[in-house]
């Protein structure tokens, strides 16, 4: 938990803040021109992608030492959070590349993240991250998913649901159950799937409210055969692993809620500034005031406890949980809340396509929701905060 240390957590250093110019730039004149389409069509946003590999933007926070550049936990967090004030469906290249490789980062063998991490690194393969099941959502520890040995290779049954540009990614860290009849908890182990591998597809993809252009599928894995030397850190660690990896990556999401409330406040501003109501710019009258100045106070909390949970994250402090669970909680909440006060400040307009509002306010329920729920985010805390 916090300490009267705490107000020196992070520091936004210059070449954070050129890193945000380079990654507006990039988002306003590469990403956002598609943004309306990409949700239109529902279709994946390869302009973003491309953009994002040419930039180096594509996964940011691969090592130097596998062809990455090294991004820290903080620029990772501005990079998410610059792309998602355009496209929240664009912003999940950089963040589920992340989700999906950071268990290797955590506990891969060195011979594992070179040959996964390097084409990462390079832009030439995508990550997704497989946990949650049908009847394994926040009960993760439910999975039904089995891996059982044969030889020195392990056999793949089973599927994982909900999972993150399924199909597009090249790579997947799957979490498998490998001793039945062990400890609940502890029998569960981290693999890498390779798009290609036999006996592994997808399902279709999701219908959603938000993020249309981030393909959302099942994994279905039939008798795939995976060679020994797939697994992700020690055998019967890998839930351990897989909670671990979300005490990171949650901060991604806030960070990604907090991209979604920039980008909605940045438009309410706009258009109340110039729509003209009773003679007078919309802007001029007290209650709009009051809400935009409620909406920015609150982004600008949010903002701040994102910052201080990714200082964290790069430190590996023991308060991590806590403040990831924190940070993702209240800036999604608040995402949704400045989202839709955005909406109603453009009032009938607000409500239609001709803006970009109603996009981000169906965007930002998810925050809510993935990488667990703002309930399951309570719990996490309350856990901290009572030692258990």
């Amino acid at each position: 938990m916090s300490t009267n240390a705490d107000f020196d957590l992070f520091r936004v250093s210059e070449d954070h803040e050129a890193l945000r110019e380079a990654v507006r730039a990039v988002s306003e004149d590469k990403i956002a021109p598609y943004a309306a389409a990409v949700d239109e069509d529902a279709r994946y946003p390869q302009e973003a992608h491309d953009a994002l590999v040419a930039s180096d933007f594509f996964a940011p926070h691969v090592p130097e030492e596998y062809d990455g550049v090294g991004a820290d936990a903080l620029a990772t967090c501005i990079v998410i959070e610059e792309v998602a004030r355009v496209c929240a469906s664009s912003s999940l290249i950089p963040a589920v590349n992340k989700l999906g490789s950071l268990p290797l980062v955590l506990a891969g063998s060195e011979e594992v993240k070179a040959r996964y991490l390097t084409p990462l690194g390079r832009g030439e393969a995508a990550f997704s991250y497989g946990l949650s099941e049908r009847e394994a959502g926040s009960d993760t520890a439910a999975m039904r998913s089995r891996a059982r040995r044969d030889g020195d290779d392990w056999v793949l049954t089973g599927q994982k649901s909900w999972i993150t540009n399924a199909g597009v990614s090249e790579y997947y860290t799957v979490l498998a159950v490998t001793d039945p009849d062990g400890p609940r908890g502890g029998n569960v182990t981290a693999f890498v799937v390779e798009k290609s591998d036999e006996g592994f597809t997808f399902g279709e993809k999701e219908r959603k409210l938000g993020i249309k252009g981030s393909p959302t599928r099942e994994l279905h894995f039939e008798n795939v055969r995976l060679p020994g030397d797939r697994v992700v850190g020690e055998v019967g660690g890998g839930l351990k692993l897989a909670l671990r990896t979300l005490d990171h990556t949650r901060v991604t999401i806030g960070a990604q809620a907090v991209g979604i409330a920039q980008g909605a406040l940045d438009q309410a501003v706009a258009y109340v500034k110039d729509r003209r109501q009773f003679g007078k710019a919309v802007s001029e009258f007290q209650g709009v005031q009051f809400m935009l100045a409620d909406m920015a106070m609150e982004l600008e909390a949010a903002r701040q406890m994102v910052y201080v949970a990714a200082a964290k994250s790069e430190r590996g402090d023991k308060d991590l949980a806590f403040f990831g669970a924190a940070a993702k909680c209240f800036a999604s909440d608040v995402a949704m809340k400045i989202t839709t006060d955005a909406v109603q400040l453009l009032g009938g307009a607000g409500y239609t396509r001709d803006f970009p509002l109603e996009r981000m306010m169906r965007d930002a329920k998810i925050t809510q929701i993935y990488e667990g729920t703002n309930q399951v985010q309570r719990i996490v805390m309350a856990r901290q905060l009572l030692g258990r």
